[in-house]
């Protein structure tokens, strides 16, 4: 029976509907609705009731109330999925000891709700899907409830891709079952026909979807179009690169499904990269009202929390990185996501390599010093790490505003297991991305307000150019359309800086990560799709898709590069010891002590190790690979239930 636990029919989710089904605005609710078989569903008006329940298991934004939910299926991370899903990459790493999905402790588990093998939602929508047709007599045209499948099959393909993401092939199931119903014991459907299933569902959904821009309303057919682009590129390039599947000849069909899902949303002239003047790109994650009302004409989805229904305390721990409370921990963005920001000049921090050794930029000014490193590089970077005394000096003093000229400079606290003062960080890349430096939002508890966008123009338009890249039919224009505008919007200065525009006659050449890819990489990758993987990592970091990306490109060794932070250099490490801690009004600057040894563990080049003392990295802050990871294990208890469901390949001789 313990199956059962994870398909029940009831319909319940917390908190209450309290706006009529005519209100776009509801994704600020959590709505409860129980239902019965055959006592609802026989009026238009009950189906978006209905379906409502499936915008607080998808559209989760940043969580809400204490914002601390575990994140199914990386369930010893907790938090913002937006957020702290990239713990689970190469981008950012945490305190304390590494996942155990990332350092080989993971055993495949007994049951698995968190770890992502859950059909409540299925059954729900199943449920829906079998029942909807009883409100035909309250319409004049049967037809006019496509829109209410349609918003259904969205939900239905956004579930099965997360599925499809953890282990690979999942059964398909059509119908909301019993435990007399034979499908329930169906074995796992090849992936060919599972995904051609997907693509029918969102295909349906962005067919007969209602249309709007609204992005904390309804679903719609723009985000039904968002979906399919993920879904599509997913697939596309995991049959390109994971040959094993024996699919690569499929794979072009999936990547113009992509190219044609972006093409009909940026048709519709609805969005825009948000630029809001200096720091755009950081401010775009730091609103707090619905898009409309910001002018962020970016957010093609977003949860808009209105603070007294509902809110979120995303801020309140967030912090510039504290831990503060049990469950939570500090964190820091790795050496190797900076190391892939390019300099302003378009090129990256070492241009050419000779006798072993790397010639680098004129612009790079190397890791001497104190966080040169940030310096003339890609405006993103400084609005994604935090250099000293900007976005942070706010958590210490608490005055809502970032001023270090009236406040001095406080300097991230570094210790790789310590959750006690606001501005930890473990690797002494501090944040600064979605940190809103604003006392209200920390003060308001869970009843922050701190707007979750999910789907962003941003992401599309780096869709559309991977695809069009992986099919050979890049153009020039299509680079200005794209990559460009994103370039544009960051800061990058084409007039002063011309080979900082990308073209596919100027690609630069980069033998630092281009070394990095022949050691990691079972394929060449050509210089066009690096520089596109660049781009895409650098815009998108800290948004919770690295993980995915590395896992369709075939790419999971990259993990194993060594995760490091700063450089611990003498005068980071004067200003470390001790005596720079006293608080004066106003504070020129502080910094919290910092032993090596005790605190910090460096390198043999002096870089800060992360995750020094996880046993299973010999304190080397290197991480494990094993293949069997691009797809997780099926838990024991459903095997033992279905016996017509195989275990994950490789996976099973992983004991409990």
């Amino acid at each position: 029976m313990r199956f059962l636990q994870y398909i029940t029919l009831a319909v319940c989710l917390t908190g209450t509907i309290l706006l009529p089904s005519c209100n776009d605005d509801f994704l600020q609710q959590d709505p409860k609705q129980e239902l019965a078989e055959g006592s609802f569903l026989k009026n238009e008006g009950d189906l978006p009731l209905y379906l409502n329940q499936f915008y607080n298991a998808f559209v989760t934004g940043h969580q809400s109330g204490w914002a601390d939910g575990r994140i199914a299926p990386f369930y010893d991370v907790q938090g913002s999925p937006i957020i702290y899903k990239d713990l689970f990459s190469d981008n950012m790493v945490k305190s304390g000891a590494a996942s155990s999905r990332l350092n080989e402790s993971y055993r495949v588990p007994q049951s698995g709700t968190a770890e992502g093998w859950d059909w409540t939602q299925q059954r729900a929508i199943n449920y829906f899907l079998r029942n909807y047709t009883q409100a035909n007599g309250s319409v004049s045209d049967p037809s006019q409830l496509n829109k209410w499948a349609a918003e259904a099959r969205f939900f239905k393909a956004w579930d099965y891709f997360n599925k499809v993401v953890i282990f690979g092939e999942v059964p398909w199931y059509t119908y909301d079952m019993n435990v007399k119903s034979e499908e329930l014991y169906a074995p796992r459907t090849p992936r060919v026909e599972l995904m051609d299933s997907v693509l029918w569902a969102i295909n349906y959904a962005v067919d007969y979807i209602q249309d709007g821009d609204n992005p904390n309303g309804r679903i719609n057919r723009d985000m039904a179009n968002f979906l399919k682009a993920r879904i599509t590129l997913f697939e596309g390039t995991y049959r390109k690169y994971h040959t094993e599947l024996g699919l690569e000849s499929t794979h072009r069909q999936w990547l113009q499904e992509c190219v044609t899902a972006c093409e009909a949303i940026m048709r519709t002239e609805r969005y825009t990269l948000y630029d809001a003047g200096a720091d755009a790109y950081w401010k775009m994650f730091t609103f707090k009202h619905t898009p409309a009302a910001d002018g962020n004409g970016e957010a093609i989805l977003a949860r808009v929390y209105d603070g007294t229904n509902v809110g979120n305390a995303t801020q309140r721990y967030f912090e510039q990185n504290n831990g503060g409370a049990s469950g939570r921990y500090s964190k820091g963005a790795t050496r190797s996501l900076v190391d892939e920001y390019l300099c302003i000049d378009g090129r990256p921090i070492y241009v050419n390599e000779g006798g072993g050794n790397y010639t680098p930029n004129p612009l790079f000014k190397g890791y001497d010093g104190l966080w040169t490193e940030l310096e003339n590089r890609d405006p993103r970077l400084t609005q994604t790490v935090a250099r000293p005394g900007e976005y942070q000096t706010v958590s210490q003093v608490g005055s809502g505003e970032m001023d270090k000229a009236k406040y001095g400079i406080t300097y991230p606290s570094i210790a790789y297991n310590d959750h006690s003062a606001p501005g930890t960080t473990i690797t002494g890349y501090l944040i600064a991305k979605h940190f809103m430096a604003d006392k209200t939002e920390v003060d308001a508890v869970t009843n922050g307000q701190q707007t979750g966008v999910m789907f962003r123009y941003g992401e599309v338009l780096l869709m559309l150019a991977e695809a069009k890249a992986e099919l050979g039919t890049l153009t020039n224009g299509d680079l200005d359309n794209t990559v460009n505008k994103l370039r544009e919007r960051a800061g990058f200065d084409f007039a002063k800086y011309p080979n900082s525009r990308l073209t596919l006659q100027n690609i630069p050449d980069d033998p630092r990560l281009d070394k990095i890819y022949a050691a990691k990489l079972s394929y060449s990758l050509s210089p066009l799709l690096r520089e596109i993987r660049r781009e895409r990592r650098v815009e998108m970091a800290i948004e919770g898709v690295r993980y995915e990306d590395l896992m369709r490109w075939k790419a999971g060794k990259l993990l194993t590069v060594p995760l490091r932070g700063m450089k611990f250099t003498p005068e980071k490490q004067q200003m470390y010891d001790g005596s720079h801690t006293q608080v004066t009004s106003p504070p020129t600057w502080t910094a919290r002590k910092a032993v090596v040894g005790t605190e910090v563990f460096l390198d043999a080049d002096g870089f800060l190790i992360a995750y020094p003392r996880d046993a299973r990295l010999n304190g080397d802050g290197v991480l494990p690979w094993s293949d069997r990871r691009y797809c997780w294990p099926i838990p024991f208890d459903q095997l033992e239930l279905n016996k017509r469901l195989e275990q994950t390949p490789h996976w099973e001789d992983i004991q409990r």
